[in-house]
């Protein structure tokens, strides 16, 4: 079967060995995030319905998970915000009720813990990763630049509510761009915020990968080790780029232009990640990647003198 919907499995800093399952088509979001790998949002919208359609999502998991890979996670994420899709809870329970022994995991932006709905479609997880990277209103529309109708404050309370009737496990991620949500007081309001959610890990990140922004800087790790300190007793950890080991995927036999292209219009990466995602040797994937650059199908440049690949 092609698949259109799930991808990789890709080796994740902090999910190991992760299948892919995108719920929404293209960018599709309610945020437009200063940092985000994905790029710039395409549809910035809150409207919740069946972006990619229940029975198509089924089929393709179905398909994969019937082969028994190895795998660490499950991961709903993908391109855009996955709870967007009235589809999720349904899929979710669908993956539990069938492949029972698979962890299952949900990147999220966490703007829609608000509603009742969305708190009980994401129980079935057992890890949800949502983002906050942002208290006060000024940070919130400078950093994640939002839907002209989400509050912040009403985002809080959403989260606070969840973690509180969650029984899996919970990891907060806390994107700091230097100069916008790294102030004094911002720092104290993560902090009081934090608390009330109570998560089993605060992870703390910085620009790694190209972003939509070229002004968002990087945050160093002497500055992330005084955030952490400052965040205690709350736990917290550094999220950072470390080499990825290779593994090798099962579906290695079937990689080509177009798997690779596809892994790269949904997160730029460098050839070392795309060798540890394929199994392909690197002097071969250097070659792939170079026709691709020539055929204006992927473009490269450089973050941080790490050289990335990004689709057209």
């Amino acid at each position: 079967m092609k698949y259109k919907h799930i991808f990789g499995p890709v080796r994740s800093r902090r999910l190991g060995v992760s299948l892919g399952i995108d719920m929404v088509q293209g960018k599709t979001c309610s945020l437009d995030c200063v940092y985000c790998e994905c790029g710039e949002t395409t549809d910035l919208t809150i409207e919740r319905k069946e972006y990619v359609s229940f029975s198509e999502l089924s089929n393709e998991i179905a398909d994969y998970l019937s082969g028994n890979p190895k795998l660490d996670y499950v991961t709903f994420g993908g391109s855009g915000e996955p709870t967007l899709n009235t589809a999720f809870g349904p899929l979710i329970r669908f993956i539990k009720d069938n492949f029972p022994h698979y962890k299952t995991a949900l990147l999220t932006n966490g703007t829609l813990f608000y509603l009742p709905e969305v708190r009980e479609a994401a129980k079935p997880f057992d890890l949800i990763l949502p983002s906050l990277d942002a208290i006060s209103d000024k940070a919130f529309s400078a950093v994640n630049r939002p839907h002209k109708e989400l509050s912040n404050q009403r985002i809080i309370e959403g989260l606070v509510t969840f973690c509180r009737e969650f029984k899996g496990t919970i990891w907060i991620e806390v994107f700091i761009v230097p100069g916008v949500n790294d102030d004094p007081s911002e720092l104290q309001a993560f902090k009081e915020s934090l608390l009330r959610m109570n998560p089993s890990r605060v992870q703390l990140n910085s620009l790694d990968r190209p972003g939509p922004c070229s002004w968002v800087r990087t945050a160093d790790f002497e500055q992330l080790s005084k955030i952490s300190d400052f965040l205690a007793p709350l736990p917290v950890e550094i999220v950072s780029r470390k080499s990825l080991e290779t593994f090798k995927n099962e579906k290695a036999d079937d990689t080509t232009e177009e798997t690779i292209l596809s892994l790269l219009k949904r997160r730029p990466s460098t050839i070392e990640e795309l060798s540890g995602i394929s199994g392909v040797a690197l002097s071969q994937l250097s070659v792939i990647l170079e026709n691709m650059v020539s055929e204006s199908l992927v473009t490269a440049y450089t973050v941080n003198d790490c050289m990335f690949y990004r689709a057209m």
